[in-house]
C-alpha cells in the first residue's frame, strides 16, 4: 500500500472495491491504517485481515498485516521514517511470497524517497528495491500506457552520469527487454524504436558522437538477429511517432526523455513496470501525493490500471 503518510492507502482501498480485484487482490500493509481509510471513505465491505495468504477470502478486502505501528492522522501528508520503513517492509513481504509463488504479481503503490532513505533503506525507488530483492542484474523502467511504451536506458541518475550511461551494451539490454516485454503483452514481432540521445541525434557526429559510437552498433546488432528495431530516431520526434502507432514503444536514453512525453500522455492512467525481474511488478504512474493525502480525493484510475496489467501479464504468461 505504499507510504501510509500518502495516498497508497485511499487509492488501494478504492480499487479493491471493483469486485475483479476484491476476487483477487490482498493488501500488504497495517490493518489500523486500513481501517482508518475504510471509515474515512465509507467503505462498507468486509475487512478480511490476514498473516497467511490461504486466509484469504473473495469479496472481501483482503489485508496482510505485515508491520504494526501506532498511527494517527496527523502524521498523514508529512515525511516520516516509520512510514517509510513501512513501506519498504511491505515491499519486501509481497516480494518474498512472489518468489515462492505464494502470490502472484506484485502491484505497488508510490513511495517516498527521502521517508525510506530516513526509516533507513538506501535506495533510489523501487525499481532498485525490487531488483535487489529478487538477486536481478539486468532490469529497467518501463512506462506504459495504451497510447505509447518507454524503457530507459538510464533513470535516476544525475543527467551528467546520464549521458556516460549510454552504452552500447546497456542499449542492447533495453532492446532485449522491450523486445520480451511486448511479446509478454501478445505482441508477437515488436516494432521498436531507440531514441537518439542529442539533437537531431547527433546529427552525424556534429552534436555529439553517442549515437555513432554506443546507439547505432547496439541497433545493427539486434537487427542482425532479425528484431524489428529503428534509430537512433530523433528525440524530438520519436515519441510523437510511437503515439500515433508508427512503433509499438519507445528505448529512452535517460529518465525525462522518457518520462516527460508519458506523464504528458498518460499522467492519470500510465502504469510503471519493472522489467527483467523473476516476477511481475507493476505500479502506479505518481507519487505519494502528500498535499491531498487523507482528504478522499486521491484518483484511483493508475492504480487501476497497473493493476489490470499485472492481471494481462499474468494471463498472457501463464499460457
Amino acid at each position: 500500500m505504499g507510504d501510509p503518510s500518502g495516498v497508497g492507502p485511499e487509492i488501494s482501498l478504492k480499487a479493491l472495491c471493483n469486485q475483479k480485484f476484491t476476487d483477487t487482490a490482498i493488501i500488504f500493509g497495517t490493518e489500523n491504517i486500513i481501517r482508518y481509510y475504510m471509515e474515512l471513505l465509507n467503505i462498507k465491505m468486509e475487512l478480511n485481515v490476514i498473516t497467511d495468504v490461504q486466509d484469504f477470502k473473495a469479496g472481501h478486502i483482503n489485508v496482510y498485516n505485515v508491520i504494526n505501528f501506532d498511527f494517527t492522522a496527523e502524521q498523514i501528508g508529512k515525511v516520516s521514517s516509520v512510514s517509510g520503513d513501512a513501506a519498504y517492509q511491505y515491499i519486501v513481504k509481497a516480494v518474498e511470497l512472489s518468489m515462492k509463488d505464494a502470490v502472484g504479481p506484485v502491484v505497488t503503490a508510490p513511495l517516498n524517497k527521502e521517508a525510506l532513505h530516513l526509516g533507513g533503506h538506501n535506495f533510489d525507488g523501487h525499481t532498485e528495491i525490487f531488483a535487489k530483492l529478487t538477486n536481478t542484474q539486468k532490469y529497467t523502467m518501463m512506462l506504459w500506457s495504451e497510447r505509447m511504451s518507454v524503457v530507459h536506458v538510464s533513470t535516476h541518475t544525475a543527467l551528467r552520469k546520464a549521458c556516460d550511461a549510454v552504452k552500447k551494451d546497456r542499449v542492447v539490454e533495453c532492446i532485449d527487454l522491450a523486445d520480451e516485454v511486448m511479446k509478454n503483452l501478445g505482441i508477437t514481432h515488436p516494432k521498436i524504436a531507440v531514441a537518439g540521445l542529442n539533437p537531431h541525434s547527433g546529427e552525424a557526429g556534429l552534436f555529439g558522437i553517442e549515437e555513432i559510437e554506443e546507439i547505432e552498433p547496439a541497433i545493427k546488432e539486434k537487427q542482425a538477429e532479425g528484431m524489428n528495431v529503428t534509430g537512433p530516431v530523433p528525440p524530438d520526434t520519436v515519441f510523437l511517432k510511437a503515439a500515433q502507432g508508427q512503433y509499438d514503444i519507445v528505448v529512452a536514453m535517460y529518465h525525462d526523455q522518457g518520462h516527460i512525453p508519458m506523464k504528458l500522455l498518460a499522467f492519470d492512467n500510465g502504469v510503471n513496470v519493472t522489467l527483467g525481474l523473476p516476477i511481475i511488478r507493476t505500479s502506479v504512474d505518481h507519487g505519494t501525493a502528500f498535499d491531498i493525502a487523507g482528504k478522499g480525493m486521491a484518483k484511483d484510475t493508475s492504480m487501476i490500471a497497473a493493476l489490470d496489467l499485472a492481471l494481462r501479464f499474468n494471463e498472457n504468461m501463464n499460457k
